[in-house]
């Protein structure tokens, strides 16, 4: 038996079951269990104030301050989802995430674990430049750190199951145009991301990419909004006699080359498709891991796709043509089969 969910949905199921199933987890953040509120600010706790009043824990505006606050939960033994509203935000905590989460593990030679999940909404959304940023960029290179990034209902709810329960952090990014939240937070330009959900308890893993469509003329890597473009890019190309192969590289860090690979052998061609700016992004180390790894298969350079150099716009206009859309994805890899 299955239902359909979206990620907003399916997410909130994960954090009740994961709750249910261990009293060591708590959430922990701002607005998200006000009686009679929206459930964070894209709806994911909403309701979860009912069931586990005790454990649903509303912070001031003050990110530095409560990530201490699960930093130090999570040492004790506790269990914390920290989420923040924005990920924007995750820059005002950062000192707690870089120099004491992802460090205390190493820091006590194992003897403290820190099971600790952050969750952070990203991408651009008509909320101007400092409420639209891909911050994947920062936090892939902090060792200590696993960060993955979830692009459908299915994958969301059993990788938040599998983070609560992995005894290192865990960052999950999630996109805002991906939640399916419904009423007053229902997002203009929304992509659906929704998903079969089976009954009973299941978990994805953390290290994995997932191929979301078999191809062998070009390899397509993508994640969260980027993914469902690529997907769209896809069939685009398949008009055109072009078969991609579209992966969802979804772990960030660690990066699973061996799916990366074994599709790069197969294509010989790559696109990598990142919502945040191209200079310094995920693109440009996923680019290189494959250069390192199989390399000597590439039948031509690897091609990036990726928004400008420039902080995010507000005007909607400028928005769309900042962010990388599935035209521009068609060009890349058509231009890429010529070789």
């Amino acid at each position: 038996m299955t239902k359909r969910m979206g990620i907003a949905e399916a997410l909130r199921e994960a954090i009740a079951e994961e709750m249910g199933r261990d009293e060591r987890v708590f959430c922990i953040g701002e607005d998200i269990g006000v009686p009679g509120g929206w459930g964070g600010a894209f709806t994911v706790t909403l309701g979860l104030e009912k069931l586990y009043p005790d454990r649903m824990i509303d912070t001031p505006i003050a990110e530095l301050g409560f990530f201490g606050v699960a930093c130090g939960a999570a040492m004790m033994g506790m269990r914390p989802i920290a989420d923040v509203q924005y990920g924007d935000f995750l820059l005002l905590a950062a000192d707690q995430i870089v120099n004491n989460i992802a460090k205390m593990r190493y820091m006590s030679g194992g003897q403290i674990k820190m099971p600790l999940v952050i969750r952070a909404p990203l991408g651009a959304t008509g909320r101007g430049s400092q409420h639209a940023q891909s911050l994947e960029r920062y936090f892939t290179g902090v060792p200590g750190l696993k960060v993955v990034a979830v692009c459908n209902a299915f994958d969301a709810k059993g990788i938040l199951k599998a983070a609560v329960r992995d005894d290192n952090p865990v960052m999950i990014f999630e996109h805002k145009l991906l939640y399916g939240s419904k009423g007053a937070r229902a997002e203009s330009g929304a992509v659906d991301a929704t998903s079969d959900i089976p009954e009973g308890d299941y978990t994805v893993p953390l290290d994995k990419a997932a191929v979301r469509r078999q191809g062998s003329d070009v390899t397509i890597l993508g994640w969260l909004l980027m993914l469902h473009h690529s997907l769209q890019a896809a069939d685009k190309l398949a008009a055109e006699g072009i078969d991609a192969e579209v992966i969802d590289v979804r772990s960030l860090s660690p990066i699973d080359y061996d799916t990366i690979g074994e599709s790069v052998r197969k294509t010989g061609r790559v696109v990598i498709v990142e919502e945040g700016p191209k200079t310094g992004g995920v693109s440009a180390e996923i680019a290189a891991g494959i250069m390192e790894r199989c390399g000597e298969s590439l039948r031509c350079p690897v091609s990036r796709v990726a928004s400008a150099d420039v902080p995010v716009p507000f005007t909607p206009v400028l928005e769309n043509a900042y962010r990388p859309d599935a035209e521009r994805v068609v060009a890349a890899a058509r231009e890429l089969v010529q070789f």
